[in-house]
Protein backbone atom coordinates (compact mmCIF):
# COMPACT_ATOMS: atom_id res chain seq x y z
CA UNK A 1 0.00 0.00 0.00
CA UNK A 2 1.36 3.48 -0.87
CA UNK A 3 2.57 5.55 2.08
CA UNK A 4 0.65 8.56 3.41
CA UNK A 5 3.22 10.90 1.92
CA UNK A 6 2.87 9.32 -1.53
CA UNK A 7 -0.93 9.47 -1.40
CA UNK A 8 -0.97 13.11 -0.30
CA UNK A 9 1.68 14.04 -2.84
CA UNK A 10 -0.54 12.70 -5.63
CA UNK A 11 -3.12 15.35 -4.73
CA UNK A 12 -0.66 18.17 -5.49
CA UNK A 13 1.24 16.85 -8.49
CA UNK A 14 -1.24 18.27 -10.99
CA UNK A 15 -1.20 21.61 -9.15
CA UNK A 16 2.47 22.39 -8.40
CA UNK A 17 3.35 25.66 -6.72
CA UNK A 18 5.86 27.73 -8.69
CA UNK A 19 6.83 30.83 -6.75
CA UNK A 20 8.89 33.34 -8.69
CA UNK A 21 10.93 34.71 -5.80
CA UNK A 22 13.75 33.69 -3.55
CA UNK A 23 13.13 32.60 0.01
CA UNK A 24 13.58 35.59 2.30
CA UNK A 25 16.14 35.81 5.07
CA UNK A 26 13.81 37.63 7.45
CA UNK A 27 16.55 38.34 9.98
CA UNK A 28 18.30 40.61 7.48
CA UNK A 29 15.25 42.72 6.55
CA UNK A 30 15.05 46.04 8.43
CA UNK A 31 12.17 47.40 6.34
CA UNK A 32 9.11 45.76 4.82
CA UNK A 33 9.74 45.08 1.11
CA UNK A 34 6.97 46.12 -1.25
CA UNK A 35 6.47 42.48 -2.22
CA UNK A 36 5.33 41.82 1.38
CA UNK A 37 3.15 44.94 1.78
CA UNK A 38 -0.57 44.14 1.85
CA UNK A 39 -2.17 47.48 1.13
CA UNK A 40 -5.72 46.46 0.25
CA UNK A 41 -8.46 47.58 2.68
CA UNK A 42 -9.78 44.97 5.10
CA UNK A 43 -13.50 44.32 4.65
CA UNK A 44 -13.58 42.67 8.07
CA UNK A 45 -11.86 44.88 10.69
CA UNK A 46 -10.27 43.23 13.69
CA UNK A 47 -11.89 43.29 17.09
CA UNK A 48 -9.06 44.98 18.99
CA UNK A 49 -10.96 45.17 22.29
CA UNK A 50 -9.00 43.59 25.13
CA UNK A 51 -12.24 42.36 26.70
CA UNK A 52 -14.24 41.35 23.64
CA UNK A 53 -17.93 40.69 24.26
CA UNK A 54 -17.58 37.40 22.41
CA UNK A 55 -14.58 35.17 23.03
CA UNK A 56 -13.41 31.83 21.70
CA UNK A 57 -14.90 28.99 23.80
CA UNK A 58 -12.49 27.15 26.12
CA UNK A 59 -13.40 23.57 27.04
CA UNK A 60 -11.87 21.59 29.89
CA UNK A 61 -11.84 17.99 28.62
CA UNK A 62 -12.31 16.81 32.21
CA UNK A 63 -15.61 18.67 32.39
CA UNK A 64 -18.58 16.24 32.48
CA UNK A 65 -20.33 18.57 30.00
CA UNK A 66 -17.39 18.59 27.53
CA UNK A 67 -19.41 16.87 24.76
CA UNK A 68 -22.22 19.42 24.94
CA UNK A 69 -19.81 22.36 25.22
CA UNK A 70 -17.78 21.19 22.22
CA UNK A 71 -20.91 20.69 20.13
CA UNK A 72 -22.07 24.23 20.91
CA UNK A 73 -18.62 25.64 20.11
CA UNK A 74 -18.50 23.80 16.78
CA UNK A 75 -21.93 25.06 15.72
CA UNK A 76 -21.52 28.67 16.84
CA UNK A 77 -17.79 29.29 16.28
CA UNK A 78 -16.19 26.44 14.33
CA UNK A 79 -13.22 26.76 16.70
CA UNK A 80 -12.50 26.29 20.40
CA UNK A 81 -9.61 25.72 22.81
CA UNK A 82 -9.08 22.66 24.98
CA UNK A 83 -7.33 22.26 28.31
CA UNK A 84 -6.62 19.11 30.36
CA UNK A 85 -6.05 17.25 27.12
CA UNK A 86 -3.54 14.79 28.55
CA UNK A 87 -0.42 15.86 26.62
CA UNK A 88 2.43 16.77 28.94
CA UNK A 89 3.93 20.24 29.13
CA UNK A 90 7.35 18.58 28.76
CA UNK A 91 6.42 17.24 25.32
CA UNK A 92 4.97 20.62 24.33
CA UNK A 93 8.23 22.26 25.39
CA UNK A 94 10.19 19.69 23.38
CA UNK A 95 8.22 20.17 20.16
CA UNK A 96 8.42 23.96 20.52
CA UNK A 97 12.17 23.75 21.08
CA UNK A 98 12.55 21.57 17.97
CA UNK A 99 10.59 24.09 15.91
CA UNK A 100 12.64 27.02 17.15
CA UNK A 101 15.87 25.12 16.47
CA UNK A 102 14.73 24.41 12.93
CA UNK A 103 13.72 27.95 12.02
CA UNK A 104 16.80 29.50 13.66
CA UNK A 105 19.06 27.63 11.24
CA UNK A 106 20.74 29.69 8.48
CA UNK A 107 18.57 30.04 5.40
CA UNK A 108 20.98 28.06 3.20
CA UNK A 109 20.83 25.18 5.67
CA UNK A 110 17.03 25.18 5.69
CA UNK A 111 16.96 25.22 1.89
CA UNK A 112 18.76 21.86 1.89
CA UNK A 113 15.43 20.43 3.05
CA UNK A 114 13.30 22.53 0.70
CA UNK A 115 9.93 21.21 -0.47
CA UNK A 116 9.67 20.44 -4.19
CA UNK A 117 7.00 22.35 -6.20
CA UNK A 118 4.76 19.27 -6.38
CA UNK A 119 5.74 17.83 -3.00
CA UNK A 120 4.19 17.90 0.44
CA UNK A 121 7.04 17.53 2.94
CA UNK A 122 9.90 19.91 3.61
CA UNK A 123 10.81 23.55 4.14
CA UNK A 124 9.06 26.33 2.25
CA UNK A 125 6.29 28.90 2.13
CA UNK A 126 2.57 28.19 2.44
CA UNK A 127 1.03 26.52 -0.61
CA UNK A 128 -1.75 29.12 -0.59
CA UNK A 129 0.84 31.79 -1.46
CA UNK A 130 0.20 31.17 -5.15
CA UNK A 131 -3.34 32.56 -4.79
CA UNK A 132 -2.18 36.01 -3.63
CA UNK A 133 -0.25 38.82 -5.34
CA UNK A 134 1.70 39.65 -2.18
CA UNK A 135 4.04 37.46 -0.14
CA UNK A 136 3.42 36.32 3.43
CA UNK A 137 5.70 37.10 6.36
CA UNK A 138 6.22 33.48 7.36
CA UNK A 139 8.03 30.25 6.63
CA UNK A 140 6.99 26.70 7.25
CA UNK A 141 8.04 23.09 7.44
CA UNK A 142 5.63 20.27 6.58
CA UNK A 143 6.06 16.70 7.80
CA UNK A 144 4.13 13.79 6.30
CA UNK A 145 5.49 10.40 7.24
CA UNK A 146 9.06 10.18 8.52
CA UNK A 147 11.10 13.42 8.63
CA UNK A 148 14.40 11.54 8.81
CA UNK A 149 15.65 12.32 5.28
CA UNK A 150 15.00 16.04 5.63
CA UNK A 151 16.26 16.20 9.20
CA UNK A 152 19.53 14.59 8.13
CA UNK A 153 20.02 17.63 5.88
CA UNK A 154 19.24 20.05 8.71
CA UNK A 155 21.09 18.37 11.58
CA UNK A 156 23.62 15.87 10.17
CA UNK A 157 25.01 14.98 13.61
CA UNK A 158 21.97 14.82 15.88
CA UNK A 159 18.92 14.50 13.63
CA UNK A 160 17.67 11.41 15.51
CA UNK A 161 16.73 13.31 18.67
CA UNK A 162 14.55 15.68 16.63
CA UNK A 163 12.93 12.73 14.83
CA UNK A 164 12.14 11.16 18.21
CA UNK A 165 10.36 14.33 19.37
CA UNK A 166 8.27 14.48 16.20
CA UNK A 167 7.34 10.81 16.46
CA UNK A 168 6.26 11.10 20.10
CA UNK A 169 4.32 14.32 19.49
CA UNK A 170 2.47 12.91 16.48
CA UNK A 171 1.49 9.76 18.40
CA UNK A 172 0.09 11.78 21.31
CA UNK A 173 -1.78 14.31 19.16
CA UNK A 174 -3.23 11.54 16.97
CA UNK A 175 -4.79 10.00 20.08
CA UNK A 176 -6.18 13.39 21.06
CA UNK A 177 -7.57 13.90 17.54
CA UNK A 178 -9.50 10.62 17.75
CA UNK A 179 -10.90 11.60 21.13
CA UNK A 180 -11.96 15.02 19.83
CA UNK A 181 -13.57 13.48 16.75
CA UNK A 182 -15.91 11.40 18.91
CA UNK A 183 -16.76 14.39 21.08
CA UNK A 184 -17.48 16.56 18.04
CA UNK A 185 -19.52 13.86 16.29
CA UNK A 186 -21.14 12.62 19.49
CA UNK A 187 -22.69 16.02 20.04
CA UNK A 188 -24.54 15.46 16.74
CA UNK A 189 -25.86 12.09 17.91
CA UNK A 190 -23.35 10.16 15.81
CA UNK A 191 -22.26 6.78 17.20
CA UNK A 192 -19.36 4.50 16.32
CA UNK A 193 -21.71 2.39 14.23
CA UNK A 194 -22.26 5.41 11.95
CA UNK A 195 -18.56 5.76 11.03
CA UNK A 196 -17.46 2.47 9.48
CA UNK A 197 -14.01 3.78 8.54
CA UNK A 198 -13.25 4.51 12.21
CA UNK A 199 -12.45 0.80 12.49
CA UNK A 200 -13.82 -1.92 14.80
CA UNK A 201 -12.29 -0.25 17.86
CA UNK A 202 -13.39 3.23 16.79
CA UNK A 203 -9.83 4.53 17.00
CA UNK A 204 -9.51 5.88 13.42
CA UNK A 205 -6.42 3.71 13.00
CA UNK A 206 -6.17 4.39 9.26
CA UNK A 207 -6.48 8.17 9.57
CA UNK A 208 -4.02 10.35 7.65
CA UNK A 209 -2.29 13.41 9.01
CA UNK A 210 0.38 16.03 8.41
CA UNK A 211 2.34 18.14 10.88
CA UNK A 212 2.87 21.77 9.91
CA UNK A 213 5.43 23.92 11.73
CA UNK A 214 4.98 27.66 11.10
CA UNK A 215 7.37 30.51 11.88
CA UNK A 216 6.30 34.17 11.94
CA UNK A 217 9.40 36.35 12.51
CA UNK A 218 9.18 39.75 14.14
CA UNK A 219 8.15 42.22 11.42
CA UNK A 220 9.25 45.87 10.99
CA UNK A 221 5.78 46.92 9.77
CA UNK A 222 3.21 44.40 11.04
CA UNK A 223 0.14 46.49 10.18
CA UNK A 224 0.92 46.18 6.47
CA UNK A 225 2.18 42.59 6.50
CA UNK A 226 0.33 39.28 6.58
CA UNK A 227 1.63 36.15 8.30
CA UNK A 228 -0.80 33.72 6.71
CA UNK A 229 -3.72 34.85 4.56
CA UNK A 230 -7.33 33.93 5.30
CA UNK A 231 -8.23 30.33 4.51
CA UNK A 232 -10.10 27.29 5.74
CA UNK A 233 -8.40 23.95 6.41
CA UNK A 234 -8.82 20.96 4.10
CA UNK A 235 -9.08 18.62 7.09
CA UNK A 236 -11.55 16.94 9.41
CA UNK A 237 -10.06 18.98 12.22
CA UNK A 238 -6.86 20.85 12.99
CA UNK A 239 -5.14 20.88 16.38
CA UNK A 240 -2.89 23.92 16.85
CA UNK A 241 -0.34 24.68 19.53
CA UNK A 242 0.50 28.40 19.64
CA UNK A 243 2.10 28.75 23.11
CA UNK A 244 2.35 32.35 24.35
CA UNK A 245 2.36 34.72 21.36
CA UNK A 246 -0.94 35.75 19.81
CA UNK A 247 -1.49 36.01 16.07
CA UNK A 248 -4.26 33.57 15.15
CA UNK A 249 -7.54 35.26 14.21
CA UNK A 250 -10.90 33.80 13.16
CA UNK A 251 -13.60 35.58 11.17
CA UNK A 252 -16.93 35.98 12.93
CA UNK A 253 -19.88 37.61 11.22
CA UNK A 254 -20.95 40.83 12.91
CA UNK A 255 -17.71 41.06 14.87
CA UNK A 256 -14.90 40.80 12.31
CA UNK A 257 -11.53 39.22 12.99
CA UNK A 258 -11.37 37.87 16.54
CA UNK A 259 -7.98 37.02 18.05
CA UNK A 260 -7.65 33.57 19.62
CA UNK A 261 -5.81 34.39 22.87
CA UNK A 262 -2.95 32.05 23.75
CA UNK A 263 -3.60 29.91 26.83
CA UNK A 264 -0.51 28.26 28.27
CA UNK A 265 -0.57 24.54 27.53
CA UNK A 266 -3.87 24.65 25.62
CA UNK A 267 -4.62 23.58 22.05
CA UNK A 268 -6.77 25.42 19.52
CA UNK A 269 -9.09 23.07 17.63
CA UNK A 270 -10.90 24.12 14.48
CA UNK A 271 -13.40 22.46 12.20
CA UNK A 272 -12.01 21.61 8.76
CA UNK A 273 -13.76 21.47 5.40
CA UNK A 274 -14.21 17.68 5.55
CA UNK A 275 -15.95 17.81 8.94
CA UNK A 276 -18.12 20.60 7.53
CA UNK A 277 -19.12 18.16 4.75
CA UNK A 278 -19.53 15.22 7.18
CA UNK A 279 -21.82 17.31 9.41
CA UNK A 280 -23.86 18.40 6.34
CA UNK A 281 -22.96 22.01 7.01
CA UNK A 282 -23.91 22.04 10.70
CA UNK A 283 -20.31 22.65 11.75
CA UNK A 284 -18.78 25.62 9.89
CA UNK A 285 -15.25 25.47 8.56
CA UNK A 286 -14.31 28.94 9.70
CA UNK A 287 -11.96 31.31 7.90
CA UNK A 288 -8.82 32.06 9.88
CA UNK A 289 -5.52 33.86 9.37
CA UNK A 290 -2.29 34.74 11.17
CA UNK A 291 -1.06 38.29 11.78
CA UNK A 292 2.47 39.23 12.81
CA UNK A 293 4.17 41.11 15.63
CA UNK A 294 6.69 43.96 15.62
CA UNK A 295 8.92 42.64 18.39
CA UNK A 296 8.10 38.97 18.99
CA UNK A 297 8.72 35.88 16.91
CA UNK A 298 5.73 33.51 16.86
CA UNK A 299 5.85 29.76 16.38
CA UNK A 300 2.81 27.56 15.84
CA UNK A 301 2.49 23.82 15.29
CA UNK A 302 -0.57 22.50 13.46
CA UNK A 303 -1.65 18.86 13.33
CA UNK A 304 -3.76 18.46 10.19
CA UNK A 305 -6.02 15.45 10.68
CA UNK A 306 -7.92 13.70 7.90
CA UNK A 307 -9.57 10.38 7.05
CA UNK A 308 -7.92 7.44 5.30
CA UNK A 309 -7.04 8.66 1.81
CA UNK A 310 -9.39 6.25 0.04
CA UNK A 311 -12.49 6.94 2.16
CA UNK A 312 -15.29 8.91 0.53
CA UNK A 313 -16.46 11.69 2.85
CA UNK A 314 -20.10 12.75 2.52
CA UNK A 315 -22.90 13.98 4.81
CA UNK A 316 -23.65 11.33 7.42
CA UNK A 317 -26.96 9.51 6.76
CA UNK A 318 -28.17 10.29 10.30
CA UNK A 319 -27.95 14.01 9.46
CA UNK A 320 -29.82 13.71 6.18
CA UNK A 321 -33.58 13.45 5.69
CA UNK A 322 -36.58 14.70 3.69
CA UNK A 323 -36.19 18.23 5.01
CA UNK A 324 -32.40 18.17 5.08
CA UNK A 325 -30.98 16.73 1.86
CA UNK A 326 -27.22 16.18 1.52
CA UNK A 327 -25.45 19.43 0.71
CA UNK A 328 -22.23 17.88 -0.65
CA UNK A 329 -21.22 15.07 -2.97
CA UNK A 330 -18.91 12.28 -1.74
CA UNK A 331 -15.20 13.04 -2.07
CA UNK A 332 -11.95 11.56 -0.74
CA UNK A 333 -9.40 13.67 1.12
CA UNK A 334 -6.92 13.17 -1.72
CA UNK A 335 -9.49 14.38 -4.25
CA UNK A 336 -10.46 17.30 -2.04
CA UNK A 337 -6.84 18.39 -1.58
CA UNK A 338 -6.56 18.55 -5.37
CA UNK A 339 -9.79 20.56 -5.53
CA UNK A 340 -8.52 22.93 -2.85
CA UNK A 341 -5.19 23.33 -4.67
CA UNK A 342 -7.14 24.44 -7.74
CA UNK A 343 -10.08 26.40 -6.28
CA UNK A 344 -8.72 27.44 -2.85
CA UNK A 345 -11.51 28.95 -0.69
CA UNK A 346 -14.16 28.13 -3.31
CA UNK A 347 -13.43 24.41 -2.97
CA UNK A 348 -16.42 23.73 -0.69
CA UNK A 349 -18.76 25.47 -3.11
CA UNK A 350 -17.38 23.36 -5.95
CA UNK A 351 -18.50 20.12 -4.26
CA UNK A 352 -21.98 21.31 -3.28
CA UNK A 353 -24.85 19.50 -4.91
CA UNK A 354 -27.95 20.90 -6.55
CA UNK A 355 -31.40 20.22 -5.18
CA UNK A 356 -34.71 22.12 -5.13
CA UNK A 357 -34.09 22.75 -1.41
CA UNK A 358 -30.43 23.71 -1.63
CA UNK A 359 -30.75 25.90 -4.70
CA UNK A 360 -27.73 26.53 -6.91
CA UNK A 361 -24.63 24.44 -6.39
CA UNK A 362 -22.38 27.45 -5.94
CA UNK A 363 -24.21 28.93 -2.96
CA UNK A 364 -21.74 30.67 -0.68
CA UNK A 365 -20.52 28.39 2.10
CA UNK A 366 -20.49 29.26 5.77
CA UNK A 367 -16.99 30.68 6.09
CA UNK A 368 -18.16 33.14 8.72
CA UNK A 369 -20.23 32.30 11.77
CA UNK A 370 -23.21 34.30 12.86
CA UNK A 371 -23.24 35.56 16.43
CA UNK A 372 -26.03 34.02 18.52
Amino acid sequence: MPSRSVLLSEAFKSHPVHLHHKHADFSSLQELPDSYAWNQPDDHPSDRSIFASKSIPVVDLNDPNALKLIGHACKTWGVFQVTNHGISTELLDDIESAGRSLFSLPLQQKLKAARSPDGVSGYGVARISSFFPKLMWSEGFTIVGSPVDHFRQLWPQDYSKFCDVIEEYEAEVKRLAGRLMWLMLGSLGISRADIKWAGPKGNFKGASAALQLNSYPACPDPDRAMGLAAHTDSTLLTILYQNSTSGLQVLREGTGWVTVPPIHGAFVVNVGDLLHILSNGLYPSVLHRAVVNRTRHRLSIAYLYGPPSSVKISPLPRLVGPGQPPLYRPITWTEYLGTKAKHFNKALSSVRVFSPVNGLADVTDHNTVKVN
